[in-house]
């Protein structure tokens, strides 16, 4: 027998993206909080931005291979976009499955400063780029974050749906979704390509850098590249 909250339930988001998600959450904070010379986690701030690298990749490929609601194909609607703005100008705030016009766009700003962000610190590692901008991509990835907290939160109360909730148990209510079904799994094809592109990737970043995954003071971190300059 079903249980009852999974039957008055759909599935609408796959373990590995609510799992992405989260630990990403988890990096970003992080390597905010280890940002300054002086924090007690300090010495964790590369492995938080090396860790984000890794699960952007994933991310870029889940994108292609995963869930049917985390596949880019499924939320990047440009030509929705100004329907969905229209809608919310008069009020009309039309409930989502998946990610709505402006949340898809959302997605993409963020995983795409996120990697400008990381780039620009592996480059400020490497002593070829001044730490003030990034440090400036930094912070605005931050506001952006920001933006994008309040717009969840804001459309949870409008549609009286609480989009964190989902996104941490991957269903939404059926009497929110009239004729709602689960969404498409991922297949065992693509969890193993989502597991080779992590391997993959980490054994990448490894052999550029083998000390991106151990904690260390950033002084220690630019002495080795001169080093091996």
């Amino acid at each position: 027998m079903a249980h009852p909250d999974r039957a008055e339930t759909f599935k609408v988001w796959d373990a590995p993206l609510r799992l992405f998600h989260w630990l990403l959450v988890a990096a970003i904070t992080i390597a905010f909080l280890s940002s300054e010379g002086d924090s007690p986690i300090a010495t964790w701030h590369m492995v938080a931005g090396w860790s984000a690298a890794v699960l952007i990749a994933f991310r870029l490929v889940w994108g292609l291979i995963g869930g049917e609601h985390a596949r880019f194909a499924d939320f990047v609607r440009p030509s929705a976009i100004a329907s969905h703005l229209r809608e919310l100008l008069v009020g009309r705030t039309e409930r989502a499955i998946g990610h709505n016009p402006l949340g898809g766009i959302a997605v993409i700003a963020l995983l795409g400063l996120t990697g400008v962000v990381l780039w620009s610190g592996i480059t400020v590692a490497a002593d070829r780029m001044d730490e003030d901008l990034h440090e400036v991509l930094a912070y605005g990835l931050l506001v952006l974050i920001g933006i994008h907290v309040g717009a969840v939160l804001l459309m949870s109360l409008l549609t009286r749906e609480n989009l964190v909730r989902a996104m941490i148990g991957g269903r939404k209510k059926r009497d929110l979704h009239p004729g709602a079904r689960d969404a498409r799994a991922p297949g065992v094809f693509a969890m193993l390509l989502g597991l080779v592109a992590i391997v993959l990737t980490s054994l990448a970043i490894l052999r550029a850098e083998p000390t991106a995954f151990s904690h260390q003071h950033r002084e220690a971190h630019h002495g080795a590249h001169d080093e091996r300059d």
